[in-house]
């Protein structure tokens, strides 16, 4: 059997990056490149129904033991890796961490104040890149981990209801569902390992709307502006300091919402302002959203009636209010970990999910850990025991509904 550490190691060498500018599902053709090598891993495993839907998903069915009567139920991961850093030749490192500074290169470091959690984890064998690319443990850990799971499944002749195992592209973008009909999959519950820090456990996560700000502005030569030039990127820079300025990722944790400026361009005529909403509360979040469209309006009182093009989009929504009356979820995951030595925690996601859309689709689906840290970024990393341990838990959970 094939362990989910040497998985990973081999998953994250193929570049999976998606891209929210192509408007293609998938949204890079080189997804599918791993999602290839996965069908022919699922083939060998003798699992059914092996394909990849138009969207590049990856599924497959894996028969209940025999004499079983259980849930079908979904094991959970997305192959594509965050565009917030490259993906593109990832190198991954097993190193011994022995405290205090782990220097990836010259210039980049995991420290305890960069990285928390990091001193947990002292003496403990870490894998971690060169420091010019991320990991991809979100959420190539997360593949690895039900892919070794399922292998040691058959492997032990562990009893276990159908499963049907899913691996879905362009989840970092907000897509990772596209594609999937909840009706067609036949599945009763889902769970997606696609979370941090080993034994976390989410039902809750942020409501989400993307937002475009489009200003339009008056460009005339600068030596005769007054009284007519409109600088769009003036205007756009007015705008953004008319939103709460404590309301931004860098000053708000937990249940705390915020507008995330994610993107920016512009010139004279024309300026371009892309952003993220969150917030977990939905009436907040509604707020947040109508604010957002206020101040574009404000705009227009300011510079005149088709300045400001506000564009919003909503993603998805707390899973929360999905998940609850199917708590059992929560409380056979907990169960999970205790039985694998490790000591569940229940938190808010900052951000979602697959399972989001899913349940909100009919499909109640909270998150699992994988096991990694300081994700979308070239300080990704991830202890090598957590990609075991999560296996195990994987284990467990699925077997669980059997009994």
């Amino acid at each position: 059997m094939e362990s989910a550490k040497s998985r990973f190691l081999r998953y994250v060498t193929y570049y999976t990056t998606s891209d929210e500018f192509t408007g293609t599902s998938p949204s890079t053709e080189r997804q599918k490149d791993l999602g290839r090598a996965l069908m022919q891993e699922l083939e060998a495993l003798k699992l059914e129904d092996v394909h990849m839907d138009d969207c590049g998903n990856v599924l497959a069915t894996l028969p209940a033991s025999k004499g079983v009567d259980a849930p079908v139920i979904a094991l959970i991961a997305h192959m594509d890796t965050a565009p917030d850093a490259s993906g593109e030749n990832v190198k991954p490192r097993l190193v011994r961490y022995e405290g205090g500074e782990l220097k990836l290169n010259d210039t980049v470091s995991l420290t305890e104040a960069l990285c928390p959690g990091l001193e947990s984890h002292v003496g403990e064998e870490l894998i971690v890149t060169d420091g010019t690319t991320l990991l991809g443990a979100d959420d190539k850990a997360g593949v690895a981990e039900i892919m070794a799971a399922v292998e040691t499944m058959i492997e032990k002749n562990v009893k276990h209801g159908e499963v049907r195992v899913i691996f879905t592209t362009d989840e970092e973008i907000g897509n990772g569902v596209d594609g999937l009909d909840v009706q067609e999959l036949g599945c009763d519950y889902g769970y997606t390992v696609d979370g941090g820090p080993l034994g976390e456990i989410e039902f809750e996560n942020f409501n989400a709307a993307s937002a475009v700000l489009t200003v339009h502005g008056v460009g005339v030569h600068p030596g005769s502006a007054k009284n007519v030039m409109i600088n769009a990127a003036t205007a756009a820079m007015a705008f953004h300091a008319m939103l709460p300025e404590d309301e931004v990722p860098e000053k708000t944790d937990g249940y705390e919402g915020f507008f995330h400026l994610t993107e920016m361009s512009g010139s004279v005529t024309e300026a371009t302002l892309r952003y993220i909403i969150r917030d977990h509360d939905r009436e907040r979040f509604e707020e947040k959203k109508a604010l957002f469209a206020d101040c574009a309006a404000r705009l227009d009182e300011i510079y005149g009636d088709g300045t400001a093009e506000a564009q919003i989009s909503d993603s998805y929504y707390n899973m929360k209010e999905k998940i609850l009356p199917h708590f059992h979820l929560i409380e056979r995951a907990e169960n999970a970990f205790r039985a694998n030595g490790v000591e569940p925690q229940c938190v808010p996601i900052r951000g979602g999910t697959d399972g989001a859309r899913l349940s909100w689709d009919g499909l109640p689906c909270p998150n699992l850990s994988t096991g990694g840290y300081n994700y979308h970024g070239v300080r990704e990393w991830i202890p090598a025991d957590s990609l075991e341990a999560m296996t195990n838990v994987l284990i467990t959970l699925t077997e669980s509904f059997a009994e």
